[in-house]
């Protein structure tokens, strides 16, 4: 861990949570940073809109259509300086960009006002199903520890574990503002840390939040966004000084890469991830990480290995029968039925339909809806490799309904992967309907 420094006005701070950059934990703006403090005192908001947007990598055609202005429009917003602002414009690309209101001289009462009730509703709903969620845990919580620290620390990580349950059932483009604004008030409590000792354990807190926020990036399609937060997980956990969490982290990335096609930095994450553990690690870790290497394998095209591995991963699950629920930060149990996912998952990467449809049948009652909806386009890239078009395209069409219901990026993607594997200049009616589904479907 680095050892945080102080500054002339006695702000402690560490290499990856400091206040002063520009960039905060996993690519979120620093709202705190001087840059954007000055630029919001001198009522040059211009400067915080080109800060945001170009932050987020977005060109001002972009902004200038979400939001019904021209692209000359938004170059003068950036360019205004300290010169009067028309308000509903500010509204307008504020909430587009989440730049906090009152960074951009809104009163807050203004904005509930012309935003309505939707989104205050959304956001209350998704705060009831998270305290819902947390509700078996919250006895836990009560009875644990007393320092104030550790209730600090258990009640950000509660809200995160609540969270995390909700993506099954909540899609990521609704959950994924609360969990940023979650990321950020763990953030803030991570630079104000009193003590070492304290920002140690934020640290471990922030990791969780920040991989969630990766997981969410990557259902919405957004890869640029998942590395970073995935990244700044790691970081996270190393400088909470959590050997097991950062183990979990490089994992988390080494699987997104494999499912993203990049073998060879899955493989060297995962490999990575093995050299955080300690001695005594719980045997849960060795059959997820197999299971990432599986996965690593079979986008290289490695059925041999991909084989070895799941059967590694399966051995230390069955070894582990009985055990106790998995230790944090693992959230869900991961068992049998889960390394069989994986190896219809490698299936469908390796193009092997024995893998696939040999095991496919209980692993698709998984009530993840957004689990199951992908696992589907992997049993239907099964089908499809055994020439059975008719039946993988009836899967890949559920499949997609489920993603457009979620507003799933990962899966709408994964379902034009499927279909620009298969070529034919005479579709049949399922692979039209298909087609005609997949057709003007923007996320």
């Amino acid at each position: 861990m680095r050892r945080p420094h102080t500054d002339m006005r006695g702000t402690h701070r560490t290499a990856s949570f400091g206040l002063a950059g520009l960039v905060a934990l996993g690519g979120l703006l620093n709202w705190n940073s001087a840059v954007i403090r000055d630029a919001s005192r001198t009522r040059n908001y211009g400067k915080i809109i080109e800060l945001a947007r170009t932050h987020r990598r977005m060109t001002q055609v972009q902004v200038g259509e979400a939001c019904g202005l021209s692209q000359s429009a938004i170059s003068r917003l950036e360019k205004r300086g300290s010169s009067p602002y028309a308000m509903d414009v500010l509204l307008r690309v504020s909430q587009h960009l989440d730049i906090p209101a009152t960074l951009l001289g809104l009163a807050e009462s203004t904005i509930q006002t012309r935003i309505g009730t939707e989104n205050v509703e959304r956001r209350q709903f998704l705060g009831a199903a998270a305290a819902l969620a947390a509700s078996p845990m919250l006895a836990a919580v009560a009875a644990g520890p007393t320092d104030e620290a550790e209730q600090q620390a258990a009640a950000l990580r509660l809200a995160t574990t609540s969270y995390r349950r909700l993506d099954g059932s909540t899609p990521s483009r609704e959950l994924a503002d609360v969990v940023h604004s979650h990321l950020r008030l763990i953030q803030g409590l991570v630079g104000a840390a009193p003590t070492d000792a304290r920002r140690m354990r934020l640290a471990a807190v922030a990791s969780e939040a920040a991989s969630l926020a990766a997981w969410l990036a990557w259902d919405m399609g957004d890869h640029g966004s998942a590395r970073s937060f995935y990244g700044a997980a790691i970081r996270a956990a190393r400088s909470g000084a959590n050997p097991l969490l950062a183990a979990y982290q490089a994992g988390s990335l080494a699987q997104f890469e494999a499912h993203t096609g990049n073998a060879v930095q899955a493989l060297s994450l995962a490999q990575k991830a093995r050299s955080y553990l300690e001695p005594g690690f719980p045997a849960v870790a060795d059959a997820w990480l197999s299971s990432v290497e599986a996965l690593g394998h079979a986008a290289a095209g490695d059925q041999r290995s991909a084989d070895r591995a799941l059967t590694r991963s399966r051995a230390a699950v069955q070894a582990n029968a009985g055990e106790e629920p998995p230790p944090w930060p693992w959230v869900f149990t991961f068992d049998e039925s889960k390394v069989t996912s994986v190896r219809v998952a490698c299936g469908a990467k390796l193009g092997l339909s024995s893998w696939v449809s040999d095991t496919a049948g209980p692993v698709l009652a998984t009530s993840h809806a957004k689990q199951r909806a992908l696992l589907l386009l992997d049993v239907a890239a099964g089908h499809l490799a055994a020439g059975r078009i008719e039946a993988a395209f009836a899967l890949a069409t559920q499949a997609l309904e489920i993603g457009l219901q979620y507003r799933s990026g990962r899966i709408v993607e994964r379902g034009r992967a499927l279909r620009r594997s298969f070529s034919t200049s005479a579709p049949s009616k399922v692979v039209r309907e298909f087609d005609e589904r997949l057709h003007g479907v923007y996320l």
